[in-house]
């Protein structure tokens, strides 16, 4: 699988918790999941929404995704069509919430990816490429159990189209 879009970073690197990814003043207040999306990330950036296309990369350091366990956070991030948030480490509940519901999380060293640089990632080689900066990384490669979770759209809709937790 291969992805390509633009960097986004935010002036708050670490810790990026889920009150800032969507504040918690919408997570009850707004059910539908392509509203929510229109306020990913607005705390740290006011016109995050706007200024971001569809195929983007969130990019950030440590720990992104700490605080609540609640899929708000990851459901917004993906409604609002990121390609994946690519970070040196998550917190492990919004971990797990993201691949249950489709969303591409990629841990590697982010410290060379600066806001609206141009990437592309090529998950079957474990490769991220940083077009702007003419960088190529390593990253982990995906199990292909989790690949096959995010093609179906995440552990739910894995479910409801298997039945069961089949890899083929």
């Amino acid at each position: 699988m291969n992805l390509s879009g633009r960097a986004r970073r935010f002036k708050q690197d670490d810790d990026i918790n889920t009150d800032y990814i969507i504040s918690g003043r919408y997570k009850f207040k707004i059910q539908d999941p392509l509203e929510l999306a229109k306020h990913v990330m607005e705390d740290l950036d006011e016109n995050f929404y706007n200024r971001r296309e569809d195929g983007d990369f969130i990019v950030a350091g440590k720990n992104f995704g700490c605080g609540s366990s609640r899929e708000q956070a990851p459901m917004a991030i993906k409604y609002a069509g990121i390609n994946a948030v690519i970070a040196k480490s998550f917190a492990r509940i919004f971990y797990r919430n993201a691949f249950n519901i489709g969303l591409l999380l990629i841990e590697c060293d982010t410290s060379a990816i600066k806001d609206s640089d141009k990437l592309e990632l090529d998950l079957d080689a474990g490769i991220l490429k940083n077009l702007t900066r003419e960088i190529e990384q390593k990253i982990n490669p995906l199990p292909r159990a989790m690949q096959r979770l995010l093609k179906d759209g995440g552990l739910v809709e894995h479910f409801k189209k298997h039945g069961s937790f089949k890899i083929d």
